[in-house]
């Protein structure tokens, strides 16, 4: 199974917010859309990804001291992003994410943004094929196809 097969069944849609935005106004925007990642833009450009790990960790650091810093400030800046292709195997996608301990990854097509996956996504198409495995094998053990 290919990352593309993810896209073409959660959607592209792609969420994002401005690098100049509070980290309260990301921290809502992820709360309203039940996500854990938003892709950052700064002029229509793709500048990065703030995560819930990325407000976790400056929360703590500051004791929740906040005022004046932005998403830009926190950040995982896009020359740093772990990226994938939509032709990628989704077992290497998973391996990749697991070593790099991230939850979220974008998807780049010929140089453009084309979606963002995250760790759960991967899991369940993994368990959802390993599931279908595990039928087929019962049925085969049971001689139905003999």
């Amino acid at each position: 199974m290919k990352v593309q097969d993810i896209l073409n069944e959660k959607g592209r849609e792609l969420i994002t917010i401005g690098a100049d935005a509070s980290i309260t106004d990301a921290a809502s925007k992820m709360m309203q859309r039940n996500i854990g990642a938003l892709l950052v833009e700064d002029g229509g450009k793709l500048v990065g990804l703030i995560t819930e790990r990325d407000i976790v960790k400056i929360l703590a650091r500051t004791s929740c001291e906040m005022k004046g810093l932005t998403v830009r400030d926190i950040m995982v800046n896009s020359e740093n992003l772990v990226v994938a292709e939509p032709e990628d195997e989704v077992e290497y996608v998973m391996a990749v994410m697991i070593q790099n301990a991230i939850r979220h990854m974008p998807i780049v097509e010929k140089g453009e943004l084309s979606g963002i996956i995250s760790i759960r996504d991967v899991v369940k198409t993994h368990v959802r094929k390993l599931k279908a495995e595990i039928h087929f094998l019962k049925e085969y053990i049971s001689d139905k196809y003999i």
